[in-house]
């Protein structure tokens, strides 16, 4: 081989390859995925920004006539603003409520064994399979008649229906992680029950209590058949109040934009604060 034909063989070589470009297929895949996850949350964002005119006469990718008085209504109208109170009332009762049910609940399950434990553990997740249209009649019925209808607490106790469950069974399976030898050695330090759980033992399952909190909020913000059932005038909460906005002139297509806008920034507050929680129970508990 002489030194004139290696490069007469390269220039061949170079001139019949082509440039290969590697596709990325997962990038894609993701890609897509958020455009189509995050277009109908912009489009909402959008119409909360323009007029009623520009929202059923246009089809615009943004404001042309960029106001802000969809927000100003929300915000000054107590007829809206109050639903977001109500909500936000009777949604913390909840929470605090399921948790403060289902931690004894849930310790009892994991550190105890009983006659009938599974069963009834069953019987608990039994009622978070039934859907909440089945307990509005008798719900509505039994707070009428005991003058709780259309209060936060009313509310507040049906949800439990389904968010103690729900904690009882999240905070079991970060209980039973936790080795049995520090409540003997807590005893024997001489800490009483109560010193114990909430100085020891609730610290040791941080995460699990988050993951519950979590679960238990974001339920109770997006329910709507039961506290529209349960509520008229003095709880009604913005998911009811955004189903009764039609009136003489129609829909206020912005205005109930911007409520629905309103409306997702609670849970992403409390996904924002509870972020390193939730990726721990996925990682360690039941969920």
């Amino acid at each position: 081989m002489t030194d004139a034909t290696i490069p007469e063989n390269l220039t061949a070589g170079g001139a019949n390859a082509r440039p290969r470009f590697k596709v990325n297929t997962r990038a894609l895949v993701m890609t897509a995925y958020l455009v189509f996850l995050m277009l109908p949350l912009y489009w909402l964002l959008n119409m909360s920004l323009k007029t009623n005119t520009e929202i059923l006469n246009d089809f615009t990718l943004f404001p042309k006539d960029l106001t802000f008085a969809n927000y100003a209504t929300i915000l000054t109208d107590p007829a809206w603003y109050m639903g977001y109170v109500n909500s936000l009332i009777y949604v913390v009762m909840n929470t605090l409520i399921s948790l403060t049910v289902a931690l004894p609940a849930a310790y009892a399950f994991s550190r105890y064994s009983f006659m009938g434990d599974k069963h009834l553990f069953f019987w608990l997740l039994t009622n978070r399979m039934a859907p909440p249209a089945v307990f509005a009649l008798p719900f509505f019925q039994l707070y009428s008649s005991v003058g709780l209808f259309d209060t936060h607490i009313a509310v507040a106790l049906a949800h439990c229906l389904f968010n103690v469950p729900l904690a009882v069974w999240i905070l079991e399976g970060f209980m039973r992680g936790v080795p049995k030898e520090i409540d003997e050695t807590a005893y024997i330090d001489g800490y009483s029950f109560g010193g114990f759980f909430v100085k020891i033992f609730m610290p040791l399952i941080a995460s699990g209590i988050g993951v519950a909190a979590f679960f238990c909020f974001m339920f109770s913000w997006v329910e709507l058949l039961l506290s529209r059932t349960l509520t008229t005038v003095d709880a009604k909460p913005i998911a009811a109040i955004m189903t009764r906005t039609q009136g003489a002139s129609g829909i206020d297509w912005g205005v109930l934009a911007a409520a629905g806008v309103l409306t997702i920034v609670p849970g992403a507050l409390v996904i924002y604060f509870v972020r390193n929680y939730i990726a721990k129970g996925f990682a360690l508990g039941r969920v």
